[in-house]
């Protein structure tokens, strides 16, 4: 058997052993049971104390991780692009282990999605045998040959799938952003949290390398982190997450998160284009549903009108291309959005729960 032979099978086995054990992870709400008990992993507190560069990287006593980057690009003819890089971490128990006993599970995907296409790949790893990981300094994140790296200010990105490839560099012209509580971030009336900052003020450049030839891109970029081990309650089944950019710099991070009874919880930061942020509790933020499409995977809002009167917003917010459907291991919806109203610009914008 050839050497890539050999490497598909164990690709193809490591797929399985994660598929095996990740549905004991995932309740209705999507990743890594984000709503359910959490016994023996870290729990996150108020008053956190963040130390750079060390919180780049991993943090294994917790349950579930992610380094989750999304750009709004445009090519030098007008025609706008979206594009995801995100790396998930998972831990199967609090227990440290070596090679293949290490609990650590890794997930990638990644996407472009133009204005009539939406090109996705996914990549599976268990952790311990180098196949994917973090290193905080000098920051690398990785899985298989799909690589984020470099100190933060500025970083390399790639990655690649069937029909799709990107290389991009990216530049932080902001500070770093904390959600919530200074980067504690409260996701239900009952308490559970997060940790939650990010870095929204990356300007990116690159090529595509799509179906149709390369296309050469510039944009902007926002990079979350964010880690737990319980952030959902056992009563929430999804959430609606919009990162919105608007012309004169000011920018907007808002979510709500459904409820079982019909009810959502919300949470907002509103960020001034030098990095001041004001942070906004439930109620304060709203999203409602406009319009809906059925897409390979499920039926989604794809215009939404989003509120919050405190800083005179009142926005409609539309997909770019409502087929923006992630066929991956845990489906959902993840594509670029404009925005028009009150403030004109344009994000991204992520729905799960609609499976």
């Amino acid at each position: 058997m050839s050497d890539k032979m050999v490497q598909g099978v164990v690709g193809r086995i490591i797929a399985l052993v994660f598929l095996w054990f990740l549905p004991l992870q995932v309740a209705a709400q999507g990743f890594a049971g984000l709503g359910t008990d959490a016994e023996g992993f870290a729990i996150p507190t108020p008053e956190p104390s963040f130390e750079f560069p060390a919180d780049h990287g991993p943090h294994p006593e917790y349950r579930i991780e992610w380094w989750y980057l999304t750009a709004n690009l445009t090519a030098e003819d007008g025609t706008p692009y979206g594009l995801q890089w995100t790396l998930f971490r998972s831990a199967l128990a609090p227990e440290a282990g070596e090679g293949w006993t290490a609990p650590q599970l890794w997930m990638g995907h990644a996407a472009v999605t133009t204005p009539d296409r939406h090109h996705v790949s996914e990549r599976l790893a268990r952790g311990g045998i180098g196949q994917a990981g973090v290193i905080a300094e000098p920051f690398s994140a990785w899985i298989d040959d799909w690589e984020l790296q470099g100190d933060w200010d500025t970083l390399q990105m790639t990655a690649s799938g069937a029909d799709f490839s990107y290389d991009m560099a990216l530049t932080a012209q902001g500070p770093l952003i904390f959600h919530g509580q200074d980067g504690y971030s409260v996701k239900s009336a009952a308490g559970q949290a997060s940790y939650y900052y990010s870095q929204p003020f990356f300007d990116i450049a690159g090529t595509l390398q799509l179906p149709q030839g390369d296309v050469a891109v510039t944009g902007t970029a926002w990079l979350d982190r964010e880690w737990s081990s319980q952030p959902l309650s056992d009563d929430q089944t999804g959430w609606d997450w919009f990162s919105l950019s608007f012309d004169g710099g000011h920018k907007l991070m808002g979510f709500r998160l459904q409820q079982t009874d019909g009810q959502n919880y919300t949470s907002a930061t509103w960020i001034t284009p030098d990095g001041r942020t004001t942070a906004f509790p439930d109620g304060a933020f709203s999203a409602e549903p406009l319009i809906t499409h059925q897409t390979v995977g499920g039926e989604v809002p794809i215009r939404w009108q989003v509120r919050l009167p405190a800083k005179d917003v009142d926005v409609t917010v539309s997909a770019m291309n409502p087929n923006a459907w992630m066929t991956t291991s845990i489906p959902y919806w993840e594509g670029p959005v404009t925005v028009i109203g009150s403030h004109m610009g344009m994000g991204y914008l992520e729905m799960t729960g609609y499976e």
